[in-house]
C-alpha cells in the first residue's frame, strides 16, 4: 500500500505511448483511480535492462535481495516499487505469438525473484506476504476467432498461469483485430483494408476500453479484501 490507500501499477511494454496497449493501460488505470488507488503508469522502453541473468542472487541464503531482483541497473527502482504495490497489470502487443521481448524480459526480473524454489507441502514458499492482485492486457491484430483457432490462448495464458502461480492471482483481457496504423495508405499490405479495420475498431474498441477500465477497477476492489 502507498499512504494507507491501495497502490496499483501498469507497465507499458509497447513501444508506442499512445496506441492501442497504451489506451488499454491508461482506462485501467482510470478503472483504478475510480476505485480509490494510488497508480503509477511505467512505460518500459523508456528503461533500458536485460532479461534475468541467472545469477541466483535470488535465491541465496540469508541474502539481503529477498524478493526482488539483485541487478543495480534502471530498472531497479521500478522492481522495488513493484514489491510495494497490491495491484500489478502488464500490457503488451503481440508479436508473431508472443508478448514483446520487453514484456518476457520484465516479467523474468519481476516474477522470477518472488518465485521460490523452497517447497511446502507441493507449494513454493513466496517471498510475498498476501496475494497481489495482477492481469495481463495483450493487444493484437489478430482477430479474436483467429486467436482462439491457432493457439494464441493456450500461449498467451501461460504468461497469465505463471503470474498466478508467483503472485497468487492472475486474468487476462484481450484486445483484438486493432488498429495498427494512422494511414493505412503508406503501408505495403493486402491482407486487410484500413476500412475493415477502421470500421471494427469504431464498433468494438471503446467496448474493449471499458473492459479494461472494469478490470482496473475490479483488481482494486479484489485487492482490497487482501490489504
Amino acid at each position: 500500500m502507498k499512504d494507507g490507500k491501495i497502490f496499483a501499477m501498469f507497465f507499458n511494454a509497447s513501444p508506442r505511448k499512445g496506441w492501442n496497449t497504451a489506451k488499454m493501460l491508461e482506462a485501467a488505470k482510470a478503472g483504478a483511480e475510480e476505485a480509490g488507488a494510488e497508480t503509477e503508469l511505467v512505460n518500459l522502453y523508456d528503461i533500458s535492462f536485460p532479461g534475468c541473468k541467472s545469477c541466483f542472487a535470488c535465491k541465496l541464503k540469508n541474502a539481503k535481495t529477498n524478493g526482488v531482483c539483485a541487478l543495480r541497473d534502471d530498472l531497479r527502482p521500478v522492481l522495488e516499487r513493484a514489491r510495494k504495490a497490491d495491484v500489478l497489470v502488464l500490457g503488451s502487443p503481440i508479436y508473431f505469438s508472443y508478448p514483446t521481448g520487453v514484456y518476457r524480459a520484465f516479467l523474468e526480473r519481476l516474477a522470477f525473484p518472488v518465485y521460490s524454489y523452497h517447497y511446502e507441502n507441493g507449494k513454493p514458499l513466496v517471498c510475498r506476504d498476501k496475494v497481489i492482485e495482477t492481469a495481463n492486457i495483450f493487444t493484437m491484430n489478430c482477430p479474436r476467432e483467429m486467436m482462439e483457432k491457432i493457439g494464441y490462448t493456450t500461449l498467451l495464458e501461460a504468461n497469465t498461469q505463471t503470474l498466478t502461480a508467483v503472485f497468487g492471482a492472475s486474468e487476462t483481457l484481450y484486445a483484438c483485430n486493432t488498429y495498427q496504423f494512422s494511414d493505412y495508405s503508406r503501408y505495403d499490405m493486402t491482407l486487410f483494408t484500413e476500412e475493415e479495420k477502421r470500421t471494427y475498431r469504431d464498433a468494438h474498441f471503446g467496448e474493449d476500453l471499458s473492459s479494461a477500465r472494469a478490470l482496473g477497477k475490479r483488481l482494486v476492489e479484489k485487492a482490497a479484501i487482501h490489504a
